[in-house]
């Protein structure tokens, strides 16, 4: 066995855990609603308003990294620390805490990824851009697939470079946010 992860670079880190996109695969539904219901018990005396599923694996159809992400809106007057703390205390790892957002990861291990692996960000309800952005790639499916287009290309390029495949998307992901936005007005 290697580095514990708290010695590990961040550079360690991506080439431990590459980006690797895959087909669409209808299971990550099954994998959604699974982390939902545990989410909801491990929560279950702190407010949430909502939990979603976003990201790639919520579109129909397109290539996507095998991580589910999980979106957990809690309302302007929970404790989000307290919400970290309970999921770190259950097996999630935090991987970056601002004031407003905490992301936490469940299924990285010291050899490599689990079969799940999730992603959850935990926010303040109505930070919630990444359900417009779902919904307008599941009701445009030639935006879509212009979003898989993208992803594929950027795949091989920042293969063990997250934050610069992140960045690289963010013009792309920006532009059809507003148009969702515009479109769907006050949805969420």
């Amino acid at each position: 066995m290697g580095k514990a992860f708290p010695e590990m670079t961040l550079e360690q880190l991506w080439e431990m855990f590459p980006i690797y996109l895959v087909a669409h695969d209808d299971r990550w539904k099954d994998s959604f609603k699974e982390m939902d219901k545990t989410l909801n018990g491990l929560l279950s005396d702190q407010p949430v308003d909502r939990i979603s599923h976003i990201g790639s694996t919520a579109v129909k159809g397109i290539w996507a990294k095998n991580i589910v992400d999980v979106l957990i809106e809690i309302p302007e007057g929970g404790n989000m620390k307290d919400a970290a703390r309970t999921l770190e205390q259950n097996g999630f790892t935090i991987m970056s805490a601002g004031a407003n957002r905490i992301s936490l990861n469940k299924g990285y291990t010291e050899n490599g990824f689990a079969d799940k692996v999730y992603h959850v960000h935990l926010r303040y309800t109505g930070d919630n851009d990444e359900l417009y952005f779902r919904d307008y790639l599941n009701e445009h499916p030639d935006v879509a697939k212009d979003y898989e287009a993208l992803k594929i290309r950027l795949w091989k390029q920042f293969e063990h470079d997250r934050d610069a495949y992140t960045d690289a998307k963010a013009d792309f992901i920006s532009k059809w946010t507003a148009e969702a936005r515009e479109e769907y007005g006050d949805r969420y």
